[in-house]
């Protein structure tokens, strides 16, 4: 599906809530990472409106990402300047886009599924641990801080949680109660759900935001302060505002470290994305596929255009991504209206948007990460099984307690743990009672014998018992690796021959070049699939 106003309400409503949330993740990850804090703002709008437009995606979103701030924080104290960093990020966006052209998005189809509802699951459970505290008035931690480690404190995501408690703020808790009220009624009251034209999450902020200019009209001590309200730069004049932009130093093109520092922001942005693409396609209500590739070459052109005017890093960012779609987004054309929104706000009305509340927005945020974290999707993993569930749980606790890429190569490992196991006792069909001397046993092969599968089939044949019969049936196998079909030929002319073991190879194809160790005794059905059946006596 390419660019469309079909939807335009919805898209235009939903890009409205992203915007919302957006805004402060934006200043939050841009002042973790040591950049200027418009350099969040330049991220989001280029996220929004140029990645936006060149994505296949039709609902991730992209901006700047909370798994890039120590990197980005790393990366500016050792090049030595912004303007230095900033030519790095410029590369770094030539890069995806020549991975794009070399068509490295297809390593996203070898994600796990188990793995993808690990990944959305834990970041749900992130977002409430982190989102609490704001709810409850305490702000210590920035918007868009995932780090179980919070850096700097030395507190982690539980013992912040303790912390709240001495921060209590009671006009923080009103306005978190009163906004999500809201945001359950529109989820559970019938009228309200279908109401499409005003989405729940909208009308939760304008509330909040309102509640606190009661208590400040007031002159109630239910008043939230402006440290604990989004707090977007506001320039005077528009030299001010132009002066937020910054152009990269291109005269460090030849400094190695600025090649260092592109490329690893080109491998992770890149993975981050692809990870966030497949979440998006896992939960759209509609099921579409992304082209990863396109998506690769879009992230490259919005990361080099974010690195020319003074931006950070920009990848596909999750907790947007199932914003937009939790508001009921149907094409790309909400992430476009988010950047939109973003770019308006920062020029037209910085100052409204700063008597936003945070706890109204963590209340937001609060019920997207429940969704992402709801006990149905711990339910379905497991009647789906342990070879699902196990690498999901491992994948959950792993991303909440290291950070996104090492939690989910800690389920993917696992994950490949479990394939390999799966695909060993998928070798063959083997009938698992003991077998006595004198009885005929039968393997039946399966489709694909590859050489994951030697290990188990080499056990079956060292255990098969003396003097028994024993049917290897190949009919219904398509290929057989070389080294499988090497150890069957290794048994056919020595462990057989010293246990006695009488062999009836069933189905193998001529190509295999087994004849030679025995004689045909009959042909069925070679005319139709030209396969063979064998036997062998030792």
């Amino acid at each position: 599906m390419g660019f469309t106003f079909k939807h335009l309400k919805s898209d235009v409503l939903s890009g409205s809530v992203v915007f919302l949330i957006a805004l402060p993740l934006c200043l939050g990850i841009a002042l973790a990472s040591g950049a200027p804090l418009f350099a969040g703002i330049i991220s989001g709008v280029v996220g929004g409106i140029v990645i936006g437009l060149l994505s296949n995606s039709q609902l991730s979103v992209a901006g700047p990402a909370a798994g890039l701030t120590a990197i980005v924080l790393s990366a500016i104290t050792t090049l030595g300047s912004y303007e230095v960093f900033l030519l790095a990020v410029v590369l770094a966006g030539a890069m995806q886009l020549v991975l794009g052209y070399a068509k490295a998005g297809t390593i996203s189809n070898y994600f796990p599924s188990n793995v993808i509802e690990g990944m959305l699951t834990a970041i749900g459970i992130i977002i409430i641990l982190k989102q609490i505290p704001h709810a409850f008035g305490y702000d210590a931690d920035y918007e868009g801080d995932f780090s179980f480690q919070e850096p700097g404190t030395g507190h982690n995501s539980f013992t912040a949680l303790l912390d709240t408690v001495n921060y209590l703020h009671l006009g923080a808790v009103m306005v978190t109660l009163v906004s999500l009220a809201i945001l359950i009624a529109f989820n559970k009251v019938a009228y309200l759900k279908r109401l499409k034209a005003l989405p729940g999450a909208l009308v939760a902020v304008v509330a909040g935001t309102i509640l606190n200019e009661l208590f400040i009209l007031s002159g109630s001590s239910l008043a939230i302060d402006q440290e604990h309200l989004v707090s977007l730069p506001m320039p005077a004049t528009f030299d001010e505002f132009m002066g937020q932009f910054t152009l990269p130093d291109f005269t460090a093109f030849v400094n190695p470290q600025v090649w260092i520092v592109a490329l690893t922001i080109a491998i992770v942005a890149s993975v981050e994305s692809l990870l966030c693409i497949e979440a998006a396609d896992k939960i759209d209500p509609e099921k579409r596929f992304t082209n990863t590739n396109t998506e690769l070459k879009a992230q490259g052109i919005g990361n080099m255009i974010s690195g020319l005017i003074g931006g950070i890093p920009i990848t596909s960012v999750i907790v947007r991504t199932s914003a937009n779609i939790n508001s009921g987004a149907k094409t790309k054309l909400s992430a476009v209206a988010h950047g939109v929104f973003l770019l308006t706000a920062v020029v037209a009305i910085p100052g409204l948007l700063n008597k936003i509340p945070l706890a109204t927005l963590a209340a937001v945020l609060i019920m997207i990460g429940f969704k992402l974290a709801s006990p149905a999707v711990f339910k379905h993993m497991w009647h789906s099984g342990k070879y699902q569930f196990i690498p999901f749980v491992v994948t959950v606790l792993a991303v909440v307690f290291t950070d996104l890429l090492v939690g989910v190569g800690i389920g993917l490992a696992v994950s490949i743990f479990f394939i390999l196991k799966g695909n060993l006792k998928l070798a063959y069909f083997f009938n698992k009672e003991e077998h006595y001397q004198g009885e005929t046993i039968r393997i039946d092969l399966a489709q694909e014998v590859s050489f994951l599968n030697k290990a188990a089939i080499k056990q079956t044949l060292i255990h098969l018992p003396e003097k028994s019969t024993v049917v290897i049936d190949a009919s219904n196998t398509v290929y057989i690796d070389h080294d499988v079909l090497q150890l069957i030929k290794d048994f056919l002319e020595r462990g057989s021959q010293e246990k006695q073991i009488k062999v009836n190879l069933t189905g193998f194809r001529e190509a295999y070049k087994l004849h030679h160790y025995t004689h045909i005794t009959s042909v069925p059905h070679a005319s139709i699939d030209q396969r063979d059946t064998v036997e062998y006596h030792a």
